[in-house]
């Protein structure tokens, strides 16, 4: 049976890789995700799906406020991490940054520079609906930070 709509039903989570697990998870929390689960994913079975072979590898799932968006933290134990895309530059090909909406950007930042965010360039206002930012989070990692000011 063929249909004209393609059969997605939703993007399940995107997957960052640390070196700190503990610290991530802390700074995502801050940010307001919950820790959904945690655990060791092991084995052959998992390397057929990666294509790296027999892995350990730690992750913990966490998960938006809303309950649509799932983000998954993996601390590679084998085989080892062999590259390190964390300080690419914002027009650097591949996998960029995650954004987020928040309720109040200026505490948002306040609550995440104490867990040593550090602003890309600054807050600016997109006509008059949002402010946004970019900030480096822990490993150096790019997301992005948007908070609505109007609704359109």
């Amino acid at each position: 049976m063929s249909s004209d709509k393609p059969n997605l039903k939703r993007m399940d989570n995107v997957g960052i890789v640390v070196e700190a697990l503990d610290d991530a998870i802390a700074f995502f929390a801050e940010l307001g995700l919950r820790l959904e689960g945690r655990g060791l994913i092991e084995g052959e079975w998992a390397g057929r799906v990666t294509g790296l072979g027999t892995q350990r590898v730690e992750i913990a799932m966490l998960v938006t406020p809303d309950g649509h968006s799932r983000l998954e933290l993996s601390r590679f134990l084998a085989p080892q991490v062999i590259g390190d895309h964390r300080n690419a530059p914002v027009n650097a090909l591949g996998y960029l940054r995650v954004m987020f909406e928040v309720d109040d950007i200026d505490d948002t930042l306040t609550r995440l520079r104490r867990h040593g965010a550090q602003l890309v360039g600054e807050v600016v206002q997109y006509e008059d609906s949002y402010r946004l930012c970019y900030i480096r989070g822990p490993e150096g990692l790019l997301i992005g930070l948007a908070q609505e000011i109007s609704k359109r």
